[in-house]
């Protein structure tokens, strides 16, 4: 079931299911959110654990993950080339509206938020702001021009209440190199 409705998504070249593991590998380059939302057709629920090309250790991914007790989410990081890093998020349980988020120079997350530091290199590190929807639910999917992943490993990202930044923050994750293909 899982294979019938991956293949036939536009980018997705390869599909490998491994039952024991409940892990399913996809080659191919279609957004995460898409392949996501199709193999949830089958009724199971899908989270990506890593990304990457494989065989090309120039190119390396991370992930951030969100894991509550209110606010979850994943937030996944690929080095498209030297010069352009791709970004995609999917969380839930935070307020309707806008909320800023960033990269922040440290993962310490003793006081959540509030012990990560100051944003990390200004551009690179202010991700904007996302936008939740009625459900508490947010998707981001971009280009980062200029961000390097293996300089990110050990940092956090941030989550805030408002767009400017100004609280403590609400959540925060630390930046973990990501085990490849997922």
């Amino acid at each position: 079931a899982v294979k019938s409705k991956l293949q036939p998504v536009e980018g997705v070249k390869n599909v490998d299911v491994d039952l024991d593991n409940q892990v399913v590998r996809i080659l191919g380059s279609s957004p995460v959110k898409t392949m996501t939302e199709a193999l949830e057709q089958t009724g199971r629920k899908a989270r990506l654990i890593g990304q990457g090309v494989p065989d090309d250790f120039l190119i390396s991914a991370a992930v951030a993950e969100f894991k509550g007790p209110d606010i979850f989410g994943v937030v996944r990081l690929a080095q498209v080339n030297m010069e352009l890093t791709r970004i995609e998020a999917n969380f839930s349980g935070l307020s309707p509206g806008k909320h800023a988020w960033s990269i922040n120079e440290f993962g310490d997350l003793t006081r959540g938020a509030a012990s990560t530091g100051k944003l990390y290199s200004l551009p690179l590190g202010d991700l904007g702001t996302l936008d939740v929807d009625e459900k508490g639910e947010a998707f981001y999917s971009g280009p980062k021009e200029k961000l390097r992943v293996a300089d990110l490993i050990g940092r956090a990202i941030a989550v805030y209440a408002t767009e400017d930044k100004s609280d403590p923050g609400l959540t925060a994750a630390v930046i973990a190199r990501s085990a490849g293909v997922g």
